[in-house]
Protein backbone atom coordinates (compact mmCIF):
# COMPACT_ATOMS: atom_id res chain seq x y z
CA UNK A 1 0.00 0.00 0.00
CA UNK A 2 1.46 3.15 -0.75
CA UNK A 3 0.28 6.94 -0.66
CA UNK A 4 1.70 9.47 1.64
CA UNK A 5 -1.87 9.56 4.04
CA UNK A 6 -1.06 5.45 5.05
CA UNK A 7 -1.84 5.14 8.44
CA UNK A 8 -0.87 3.00 10.93
CA UNK A 9 -3.58 2.22 14.59
CA UNK A 10 -1.98 0.14 16.97
CA UNK A 11 -4.20 -0.86 19.39
CA UNK A 12 -3.19 -0.75 23.42
CA UNK A 13 -1.73 -3.99 25.08
CA UNK A 14 -0.10 -6.90 23.75
CA UNK A 15 3.18 -8.57 23.77
CA UNK A 16 6.22 -9.92 21.29
CA UNK A 17 6.62 -13.59 21.62
CA UNK A 18 8.66 -16.37 18.92
CA UNK A 19 11.55 -16.34 16.61
CA UNK A 20 11.87 -13.18 13.76
CA UNK A 21 13.69 -12.48 11.21
CA UNK A 22 14.03 -9.14 10.41
CA UNK A 23 14.76 -7.34 6.89
CA UNK A 24 17.72 -7.30 5.29
CA UNK A 25 20.63 -4.65 6.61
CA UNK A 26 20.14 -1.53 4.46
CA UNK A 27 23.69 -0.08 4.86
CA UNK A 28 24.81 -3.54 3.48
CA UNK A 29 22.48 -4.00 0.74
CA UNK A 30 23.43 -0.67 -0.40
CA UNK A 31 27.35 -1.22 -0.72
CA UNK A 32 26.90 -4.86 -2.14
CA UNK A 33 25.31 -3.32 -5.57
CA UNK A 34 27.85 -0.79 -5.70
CA UNK A 35 30.51 -2.92 -5.07
CA UNK A 36 29.34 -5.77 -6.72
CA UNK A 37 28.75 -3.54 -10.10
CA UNK A 38 32.38 -1.70 -9.95
CA UNK A 39 34.05 -5.40 -9.45
CA UNK A 40 35.29 -7.85 -12.31
CA UNK A 41 33.10 -11.13 -11.85
CA UNK A 42 29.44 -11.75 -10.98
CA UNK A 43 28.63 -11.56 -7.58
CA UNK A 44 25.85 -13.21 -5.78
CA UNK A 45 23.93 -11.26 -2.89
CA UNK A 46 21.66 -13.33 -0.82
CA UNK A 47 19.47 -11.36 2.35
CA UNK A 48 19.05 -8.26 0.02
CA UNK A 49 16.72 -5.60 1.74
CA UNK A 50 14.17 -5.17 -1.09
CA UNK A 51 12.68 -1.32 0.31
CA UNK A 52 12.61 1.73 -1.63
CA UNK A 53 16.55 2.78 -0.53
CA UNK A 54 18.36 0.01 -1.42
CA UNK A 55 16.19 -0.49 -4.90
CA UNK A 56 17.36 3.16 -5.69
CA UNK A 57 20.64 2.26 -5.94
CA UNK A 58 19.91 -1.15 -7.64
CA UNK A 59 18.17 1.47 -10.22
CA UNK A 60 20.70 3.73 -10.82
CA UNK A 61 23.72 0.89 -11.33
CA UNK A 62 21.01 -0.24 -14.31
CA UNK A 63 20.86 2.99 -15.43
CA UNK A 64 24.37 3.11 -15.14
CA UNK A 65 24.96 0.21 -18.15
CA UNK A 66 25.27 -2.67 -15.05
CA UNK A 67 23.47 -5.88 -15.68
CA UNK A 68 21.37 -6.80 -12.40
CA UNK A 69 19.11 -9.96 -12.53
CA UNK A 70 16.82 -9.75 -9.09
CA UNK A 71 15.76 -8.99 -7.12
CA UNK A 72 13.94 -12.44 -5.97
CA UNK A 73 13.19 -13.12 -2.67
CA UNK A 74 16.97 -10.97 -1.41
CA UNK A 75 18.76 -12.33 -4.03
CA UNK A 76 20.06 -10.35 -6.63
CA UNK A 77 22.70 -11.37 -8.94
CA UNK A 78 25.27 -8.09 -10.03
CA UNK A 79 27.29 -8.86 -13.32
CA UNK A 80 29.90 -6.82 -12.71
CA UNK A 81 31.34 -3.91 -15.29
CA UNK A 82 34.96 -3.45 -13.40
CA UNK A 83 35.75 0.26 -12.06
CA UNK A 84 35.82 1.39 -15.48
CA UNK A 85 33.15 -0.04 -16.77
CA UNK A 86 30.13 2.59 -15.98
CA UNK A 87 28.30 4.16 -18.73
CA UNK A 88 26.61 7.81 -18.74
CA UNK A 89 22.90 6.81 -17.55
CA UNK A 90 20.12 8.59 -19.98
CA UNK A 91 18.52 10.88 -17.94
CA UNK A 92 18.35 12.18 -13.81
CA UNK A 93 19.37 9.45 -11.43
CA UNK A 94 16.16 9.52 -9.66
CA UNK A 95 17.51 8.00 -5.81
CA UNK A 96 14.07 8.96 -4.29
CA UNK A 97 14.26 9.57 -0.21
CA UNK A 98 17.58 7.56 0.38
CA UNK A 99 20.98 9.58 1.63
CA UNK A 100 23.05 6.85 1.76
CA UNK A 101 22.77 6.54 -2.41
CA UNK A 102 23.16 10.26 -2.76
CA UNK A 103 26.50 10.82 -0.71
CA UNK A 104 28.15 7.32 -1.90
CA UNK A 105 27.14 7.84 -5.26
CA UNK A 106 28.57 11.58 -5.13
CA UNK A 107 32.26 9.72 -4.20
CA UNK A 108 31.78 7.05 -6.74
CA UNK A 109 30.89 9.14 -9.50
CA UNK A 110 33.43 11.94 -9.30
CA UNK A 111 36.06 9.52 -10.58
CA UNK A 112 34.15 8.63 -13.82
CA UNK A 113 34.45 10.25 -17.74
CA UNK A 114 30.93 11.04 -17.66
CA UNK A 115 28.57 13.69 -15.86
CA UNK A 116 25.72 12.77 -14.05
CA UNK A 117 22.78 14.67 -12.45
CA UNK A 118 21.16 13.18 -9.35
CA UNK A 119 17.75 14.04 -7.36
CA UNK A 120 15.63 12.86 -5.28
CA UNK A 121 12.24 13.21 -3.07
CA UNK A 122 11.54 16.72 -1.56
CA UNK A 123 12.96 15.02 1.75
CA UNK A 124 16.25 14.17 0.11
CA UNK A 125 16.50 17.47 -1.85
CA UNK A 126 16.43 19.53 1.34
CA UNK A 127 19.02 17.27 2.83
CA UNK A 128 22.81 18.82 3.56
CA UNK A 129 25.29 17.74 0.94
CA UNK A 130 27.98 20.39 1.50
CA UNK A 131 29.99 18.10 4.05
CA UNK A 132 31.09 15.81 1.09
CA UNK A 133 31.13 18.42 -1.99
CA UNK A 134 33.65 20.14 0.40
CA UNK A 135 36.12 17.08 1.33
CA UNK A 136 35.55 15.60 -2.44
CA UNK A 137 36.27 19.52 -3.84
CA UNK A 138 39.84 18.86 -2.51
CA UNK A 139 40.42 16.02 -3.95
CA UNK A 140 39.56 17.54 -7.46
CA UNK A 141 36.23 16.64 -7.78
CA UNK A 142 33.38 19.11 -8.77
CA UNK A 143 29.66 18.37 -7.20
CA UNK A 144 27.38 20.79 -7.64
CA UNK A 145 24.05 21.79 -5.71
CA UNK A 146 21.68 24.44 -4.99
CA UNK A 147 23.30 27.75 -3.39
CA UNK A 148 22.17 26.51 -0.20
CA UNK A 149 24.48 22.96 -0.58
CA UNK A 150 21.09 20.69 -1.25
CA UNK A 151 20.41 18.26 -4.52
CA UNK A 152 19.63 18.37 -7.12
CA UNK A 153 23.46 17.31 -7.30
CA UNK A 154 25.42 17.85 -10.38
CA UNK A 155 28.70 15.71 -10.72
CA UNK A 156 31.08 16.60 -13.70
CA UNK A 157 33.22 13.56 -15.54
CA UNK A 158 36.88 13.74 -16.28
CA UNK A 159 38.31 15.21 -13.46
CA UNK A 160 41.99 13.99 -12.09
CA UNK A 161 41.10 13.29 -8.29
CA UNK A 162 44.41 12.86 -5.85
CA UNK A 163 43.97 11.23 -2.77
CA UNK A 164 43.75 13.41 0.52
CA UNK A 165 44.33 12.86 4.41
CA UNK A 166 40.94 14.19 5.63
CA UNK A 167 40.38 14.72 9.63
CA UNK A 168 36.17 14.81 9.48
CA UNK A 169 34.36 17.81 11.34
CA UNK A 170 31.61 15.17 13.00
CA UNK A 171 31.46 11.25 12.88
CA UNK A 172 29.60 10.33 9.56
CA UNK A 173 29.75 6.52 7.63
CA UNK A 174 28.37 8.67 4.82
CA UNK A 175 31.09 10.78 4.87
CA UNK A 176 33.87 8.43 5.40
CA UNK A 177 32.58 6.12 2.94
CA UNK A 178 32.15 8.18 0.15
CA UNK A 179 35.32 10.32 0.10
CA UNK A 180 36.70 5.93 0.24
CA UNK A 181 34.98 5.16 -2.66
CA UNK A 182 35.99 8.34 -4.51
CA UNK A 183 39.95 7.34 -3.13
CA UNK A 184 39.35 4.31 -5.67
CA UNK A 185 39.66 6.84 -8.65
CA UNK A 186 42.31 8.90 -6.88
CA UNK A 187 45.97 8.79 -7.65
CA UNK A 188 48.09 8.26 -4.33
CA UNK A 189 46.67 7.11 -1.10
CA UNK A 190 43.24 8.73 0.32
CA UNK A 191 42.93 8.59 4.38
CA UNK A 192 39.85 9.47 6.56
CA UNK A 193 40.47 10.12 10.15
CA UNK A 194 37.13 10.31 12.47
CA UNK A 195 36.06 11.74 15.35
CA UNK A 196 34.86 9.06 16.63
CA UNK A 197 34.05 5.65 15.12
CA UNK A 198 31.31 4.85 13.02
CA UNK A 199 29.64 2.17 10.76
CA UNK A 200 32.89 0.72 8.81
CA UNK A 201 30.86 -1.57 6.69
CA UNK A 202 32.52 -0.08 3.04
CA UNK A 203 35.93 -0.96 4.40
CA UNK A 204 35.38 -4.59 5.55
CA UNK A 205 33.29 -4.69 2.33
CA UNK A 206 35.90 -3.77 0.58
CA UNK A 207 38.45 -5.86 1.99
CA UNK A 208 35.82 -8.97 1.12
CA UNK A 209 36.13 -7.60 -2.72
CA UNK A 210 39.90 -8.31 -2.37
CA UNK A 211 40.87 -4.54 -2.00
CA UNK A 212 43.29 -3.39 0.66
CA UNK A 213 41.95 -1.15 3.17
CA UNK A 214 44.47 -0.34 5.73
CA UNK A 215 42.74 0.28 9.11
CA UNK A 216 44.61 1.62 12.20
CA UNK A 217 42.67 3.22 15.47
CA UNK A 218 40.18 5.62 13.44
CA UNK A 219 41.87 6.19 10.34
CA UNK A 220 41.42 4.24 7.08
CA UNK A 221 43.50 4.41 4.02
CA UNK A 222 43.57 3.11 0.71
CA UNK A 223 45.38 3.67 -2.57
CA UNK A 224 43.79 4.12 -5.98
CA UNK A 225 44.47 2.03 -9.24
CA UNK A 226 43.28 -1.77 -7.71
CA UNK A 227 40.82 -3.41 -8.80
CA UNK A 228 37.61 -5.26 -6.84
CA UNK A 229 36.86 -9.16 -7.62
CA UNK A 230 33.29 -10.74 -7.20
CA UNK A 231 32.42 -12.40 -4.24
CA UNK A 232 29.08 -13.55 -2.22
CA UNK A 233 27.70 -11.60 -0.14
CA UNK A 234 25.01 -12.63 2.89
CA UNK A 235 23.69 -9.66 3.94
CA UNK A 236 22.54 -10.05 7.55
CA UNK A 237 19.40 -8.48 9.31
CA UNK A 238 19.53 -5.25 9.87
CA UNK A 239 20.37 -4.30 13.51
CA UNK A 240 18.24 -0.93 13.03
CA UNK A 241 15.37 -2.89 12.22
CA UNK A 242 15.78 -5.00 14.95
CA UNK A 243 15.82 -2.12 17.85
CA UNK A 244 12.29 -1.75 17.23
CA UNK A 245 11.33 -5.32 18.06
CA UNK A 246 14.02 -5.53 20.59
CA UNK A 247 12.39 -2.41 22.27
CA UNK A 248 8.75 -3.73 22.37
CA UNK A 249 9.85 -6.60 23.77
CA UNK A 250 11.41 -4.94 26.75
CA UNK A 251 8.87 -2.41 27.31
CA UNK A 252 5.82 -5.06 27.14
CA UNK A 253 5.15 -7.40 29.66
CA UNK A 254 5.21 -11.23 28.96
CA UNK A 255 7.43 -10.89 26.03
CA UNK A 256 10.01 -13.02 24.73
CA UNK A 257 11.89 -13.10 21.14
CA UNK A 258 14.50 -14.19 19.49
CA UNK A 259 15.69 -12.20 16.48
CA UNK A 260 17.54 -14.25 13.93
CA UNK A 261 20.86 -13.45 12.39
CA UNK A 262 21.04 -9.96 13.06
CA UNK A 263 24.49 -7.81 12.18
CA UNK A 264 26.39 -7.27 15.20
CA UNK A 265 29.10 -5.43 13.95
CA UNK A 266 30.46 -3.16 16.72
CA UNK A 267 30.39 -0.17 15.03
CA UNK A 268 26.68 -0.50 15.17
CA UNK A 269 25.92 -2.11 18.67
CA UNK A 270 24.62 0.89 20.33
CA UNK A 271 21.59 -0.15 20.73
CA UNK A 272 22.46 -3.19 22.39
CA UNK A 273 24.76 -1.44 24.74
CA UNK A 274 22.37 1.21 25.76
CA UNK A 275 19.24 -0.85 26.45
CA UNK A 276 21.59 -3.08 28.59
CA UNK A 277 22.38 0.07 30.67
CA UNK A 278 18.81 0.70 31.06
CA UNK A 279 17.96 -2.83 32.36
CA UNK A 280 17.38 -4.48 29.40
CA UNK A 281 17.24 -8.11 29.61
CA UNK A 282 19.26 -8.82 26.17
CA UNK A 283 21.11 -11.75 24.63
CA UNK A 284 22.99 -12.44 22.20
CA UNK A 285 23.16 -16.32 20.92
CA UNK A 286 25.25 -18.61 18.59
CA UNK A 287 27.75 -15.33 17.13
CA UNK A 288 29.43 -15.88 14.05
CA UNK A 289 31.07 -14.30 11.07
CA UNK A 290 29.12 -14.11 7.64
CA UNK A 291 30.52 -12.43 4.77
CA UNK A 292 33.60 -10.54 7.66
CA UNK A 293 30.04 -9.37 9.53
CA UNK A 294 29.41 -10.54 12.74
CA UNK A 295 26.47 -11.60 12.95
CA UNK A 296 24.38 -13.35 15.96
CA UNK A 297 20.48 -14.49 16.97
CA UNK A 298 19.92 -11.53 19.84
CA UNK A 299 17.06 -13.21 22.23
CA UNK A 300 15.26 -10.26 24.44
CA UNK A 301 12.75 -10.45 27.65
CA UNK A 302 10.64 -8.05 29.14
CA UNK A 303 12.68 -5.91 31.52
CA UNK A 304 12.20 -3.39 33.78
CA UNK A 305 13.63 -0.05 32.65
CA UNK A 306 15.56 2.69 34.24
CA UNK A 307 16.54 6.00 33.08
CA UNK A 308 20.28 6.55 32.57
CA UNK A 309 22.64 9.36 31.10
CA UNK A 310 23.65 7.64 27.75
CA UNK A 311 27.09 7.57 27.64
CA UNK A 312 28.47 9.94 24.34
CA UNK A 313 30.61 7.57 22.82
CA UNK A 314 28.07 5.11 22.17
CA UNK A 315 25.82 7.90 20.62
CA UNK A 316 27.60 7.45 16.72
CA UNK A 317 27.14 3.09 17.42
CA UNK A 318 23.07 4.22 17.74
CA UNK A 319 22.31 7.34 15.85
CA UNK A 320 19.56 5.27 13.55
CA UNK A 321 17.96 3.68 16.79
CA UNK A 322 17.59 6.67 18.76
CA UNK A 323 13.61 7.22 17.75
CA UNK A 324 13.24 3.61 19.31
CA UNK A 325 15.24 4.33 22.31
CA UNK A 326 13.44 7.55 23.09
CA UNK A 327 10.14 5.02 23.50
CA UNK A 328 12.63 2.66 25.69
CA UNK A 329 13.08 5.72 28.12
CA UNK A 330 9.32 7.35 27.89
CA UNK A 331 8.59 3.60 29.54
CA UNK A 332 11.75 3.64 31.93
CA UNK A 333 11.56 4.52 35.71
CA UNK A 334 13.31 8.41 36.48
CA UNK A 335 14.77 10.48 33.59
CA UNK A 336 17.29 9.64 30.27
CA UNK A 337 19.15 12.09 29.03
CA UNK A 338 20.72 11.97 25.55
CA UNK A 339 23.44 14.84 24.59
CA UNK A 340 26.29 15.04 21.68
CA UNK A 341 23.34 13.51 19.11
CA UNK A 342 22.72 16.91 16.55
CA UNK A 343 23.20 14.71 13.96
CA UNK A 344 19.72 13.70 14.62
CA UNK A 345 18.93 17.20 13.26
CA UNK A 346 19.77 16.36 9.96
CA UNK A 347 17.70 13.01 9.19
CA UNK A 348 14.72 12.26 6.86
CA UNK A 349 13.66 14.56 9.28
CA UNK A 350 14.64 16.61 12.39
CA UNK A 351 14.22 13.24 14.26
CA UNK A 352 14.72 15.25 18.05
CA UNK A 353 12.17 17.64 17.08
CA UNK A 354 9.54 15.10 15.50
CA UNK A 355 9.76 12.50 18.28
CA UNK A 356 9.66 15.19 20.68
CA UNK A 357 6.54 16.46 19.26
CA UNK A 358 4.95 12.90 19.16
CA UNK A 359 5.75 11.64 23.30
CA UNK A 360 4.39 15.10 23.46
CA UNK A 361 1.17 14.09 21.88
CA UNK A 362 0.84 10.66 23.66
CA UNK A 363 1.65 12.76 27.46
CA UNK A 364 5.09 12.18 28.02
CA UNK A 365 7.50 14.51 29.71
CA UNK A 366 10.07 15.39 27.13
CA UNK A 367 12.47 18.65 26.72
CA UNK A 368 14.25 18.82 23.37
CA UNK A 369 17.50 20.44 23.37
CA UNK A 370 20.20 21.56 20.62
CA UNK A 371 22.09 17.93 20.63
CA UNK A 372 19.84 15.40 22.40
CA UNK A 373 16.58 15.15 24.67
CA UNK A 374 15.32 14.97 28.54
CA UNK A 375 12.54 11.96 28.58
CA UNK A 376 10.85 11.22 32.05
CA UNK A 377 9.83 8.10 32.25
CA UNK A 378 5.93 7.69 33.21
CA UNK A 379 2.54 6.56 31.78
CA UNK A 380 2.11 6.58 27.70
CA UNK A 381 -1.31 8.33 26.37
CA UNK A 382 -3.24 7.08 23.54
CA UNK A 383 -3.14 9.70 20.58
CA UNK A 384 -2.28 10.56 17.49
CA UNK A 385 0.93 11.69 16.15
CA UNK A 386 3.19 12.17 12.72
CA UNK A 387 5.81 10.61 11.69
CA UNK A 388 7.09 13.40 9.28
CA UNK A 389 6.93 10.90 6.90
CA UNK A 390 9.97 9.43 8.71
CA UNK A 391 10.06 5.43 8.45
CA UNK A 392 11.90 4.86 11.91
CA UNK A 393 9.59 7.50 13.54
CA UNK A 394 6.81 5.00 12.28
CA UNK A 395 7.98 2.14 13.63
CA UNK A 396 8.89 3.35 17.00
CA UNK A 397 5.63 5.29 17.84
CA UNK A 398 4.15 1.64 16.67
CA UNK A 399 6.22 -0.73 19.41
CA UNK A 400 4.91 2.58 21.88
CA UNK A 401 1.27 1.94 21.73
CA UNK A 402 2.28 -1.64 23.19
CA UNK A 403 2.89 0.24 26.47
CA UNK A 404 -0.39 2.48 25.76
CA UNK A 405 -3.47 3.61 27.81
CA UNK A 406 -5.14 3.86 24.30
CA UNK A 407 -5.31 3.63 20.51
CA UNK A 408 -1.58 5.16 19.23
CA UNK A 409 -2.56 6.63 15.37
CA UNK A 410 0.15 7.54 13.34
CA UNK A 411 0.12 9.49 9.97
CA UNK A 412 2.48 9.65 6.89
CA UNK A 413 3.63 5.86 6.84
CA UNK A 414 4.77 5.61 3.54
CA UNK A 415 7.70 5.57 3.94
CA UNK A 416 7.99 2.42 5.94
CA UNK A 417 8.72 0.79 2.56
CA UNK A 418 12.11 2.65 2.51
CA UNK A 419 14.04 0.22 5.38
CA UNK A 420 11.62 -1.99 5.79
CA UNK A 421 9.01 -3.29 3.80
CA UNK A 422 6.38 -6.12 5.47
CA UNK A 423 7.25 -4.17 8.82
CA UNK A 424 3.29 -4.58 10.11
CA UNK A 425 2.46 -8.45 9.03
CA UNK A 426 5.61 -9.32 10.90
CA UNK A 427 5.10 -7.06 13.56
CA UNK A 428 1.21 -8.34 13.81
CA UNK A 429 2.84 -11.87 13.38
CA UNK A 430 5.11 -11.37 16.62
CA UNK A 431 2.30 -10.05 18.64
CA UNK A 432 1.71 -6.30 17.93
CA UNK A 433 -2.05 -5.14 17.28
CA UNK A 434 -1.34 -2.92 14.27
CA UNK A 435 -3.48 -2.36 10.98
CA UNK A 436 -2.40 0.17 8.33
CA UNK A 437 -5.02 2.10 5.83
CA UNK A 438 -5.07 4.93 3.45
CA UNK A 439 -6.44 7.60 5.39
CA UNK A 440 -8.15 10.75 3.98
Amino acid sequence: MSGSNLLFKVSPGGHLKGEIRVAGDKSISHRSIMLGSLANGVTEISGFLEGDDSLATLNAFRAMGVKIEGPTDGHVIVHGVGLHGLRAPQGVLDLGNSGTSMRLLSGLLSGQAFDVAMSGDDSLNSRPMTRISVPLGTMGAVVEGSDAGTPPLKVKGGQPLKGIHYKMPMASAQVKSSLLLAGLYAEGETCVIEPAPTRDHTERMLQGFGYEVRVDGRTACLSGGGELQATRIDVPADISSAAFFMVGAVIAPDSDVTLLHVGINPTRIGVVNILRQMGGDIELQNERVVGGEPVADIRVRSSQLRGIQIPEEQVPLAIDEFPALFVAAACAEGQTVLSGAEELRVKETDRIEVMADGLKALGVDVSPTADGMVINGGEIGGGCVDSGGDHRIAMSFAMAAMRATGEVKIADCANVNTSFPGFVALARGAGLQITSENGE
